[in-house]
């Protein structure tokens, strides 16, 4: 069966509808009047890393098997898709126009995935033993969710890494590291049922490329705990935020390497953050896996560019975490000293945006 699935979102948005669409399924996407007008009329290319071959593999949409469109925010029907992705950065939500589209989504109760860090403030409420009204400042615009039901919200977690080359084209995406999404389930089994058999879609792609049969790297793994996607968050604080430093920007790996120690304690501190709300060790991942990943991400965070970009707004999953902690009783000072440089830098962002 081929689902019809809407995305917000498309850049990282559209590495998810190629793995949807070469798996047969149809997407919409949502993006910039630009963007749309440049994808309806040459479609999108992802290039994907193959374990033994020396070129990526390019994915042109207009070769796969589903069918693909775009749309601006205004144009989008918010009913209809059996599936809602949700691939903008979370700040982008608070535009008018998207906003105004979140809502109608909330209102037709289509189920909802977030790839984002950030999860929604929607998701949160699904975890027990925390107040998610506390988390409300963590937000850009908490009231992107208020049309949202937990029920009708999963969180997936975005490990692959990707970006828009800067000389090209934005209907080009380049994937830098080919892992999966990891998904957790929706309250009800006829929506996660859904994930489920795109998971088994996207598992049995194969395919040609100059007359040799290749399996494609980017799956879909939909997991049974709902804390599964947190296993980011020790990753997120431990590197993509601490590029944020007092001297300035710095790349992943060197803040992770560059002091081992820092980065372990605050990795496994995280971890222990994910564990007081019930996850299991088995949600996590090891630090000394991230560790082995972080060598080769060679570039700053995107969360540290935007800041030192002069952006008023990005997506808060440290903030997020120091408060979940704390209404947990735990504490520690690496973490509250990265909150407060990366909030002072905001608000004197967003000083100057308004002057």
């Amino acid at each position: 069966m081929a689902f019809n699935t809407l995305i917000l979102g498309a850049n990282y948005g559209s590495l998810v509808a190629t793995k949807l669409l070469v798996a047969g399924h149809d997407v919409t996407l949502v993006c910039r009047p630009e963007e749309a007008e440049l994808i309806n009329a040459e479609g999108t290319r992802v290039r994907l890393p193959v374990k033994g071959e020396s070129e990526p593999v390019v994915l042109d949409s207009r070769d796969l098997k589903g069918r693909l469109a775009a749309v601006t925010p205004e144009q989008a029907d918010s009913s209809g898709f059996d599936l809602v992705v949700l691939g903008m950065q979370e700040p982008q939500y608070r535009a008018p126009e998207v906003k105004d589209l979140m809502h109608r989504i909330g209102r037709a109760r289509t189920p909802a995935m977030s790839i984002m860090n950030m999860p929604p403030l929607t998701y949160m409420k699904r975890v027990p033993g925390i107040d998610a009204d506390e988390l409300s400042a963590c937000y850009a615009d908490a009231g992107v969710w208020d049309t949202f039901e937990p029920a009708n919200m999963t969180l997936c977690s975005p490990d692959p890494q990707a970006i828009r080359p800067p000389d090209e084209q934005p209907n080009v995406v380049q994937v830098t590291l080919p892992t999966n999404f990891k998904a957790a389930p929706f309250e009800g089994e006829a929506a996660t049922s859904i994930l489920r058999q795109m998971q088994s879609d996207i598992e049995a792609v194969r395919h040609d490329v100059g007359g040799r049969t290749l399996e494609l790297p980017v799956k879909l793994k939909v997991h049974y705990s709902i804390f599964v996607p947190f296993a980011k968050w020790p990753m997120l604080l431990t590197g993509n935020y601490r590029c944020v430093t007092p001297g300035g920007v710095q790349s992943v790996k060197d803040v992770v390497h560059g002091d081992p120690e820092g980065a372990r304690a605050v990795y496994d501190w995280v971890g222990e953050v994910c564990l007081s709300l019930g996850a299991s060790a088995s949600d996590l991942v090891p630090f000394e896996k991230y560790a082995a990943a972080a060598q080769g991400l060679v570039r700053p965070s995107s969360a540290a560019k935007a800041v030192y970009s002069g952006a008023p707004y990005i997506e808060r999953v440290d903030r997020l975490v120091q408060i979940v902690a704390r209404q947990k009783g735990m504490r520690l000072a690496q973490v509250d000293e990265m909150v407060d440089r990366i909030d002072a830098l905001l608000q004197e962002n967003r000083r100057k945006s308004a002057a």
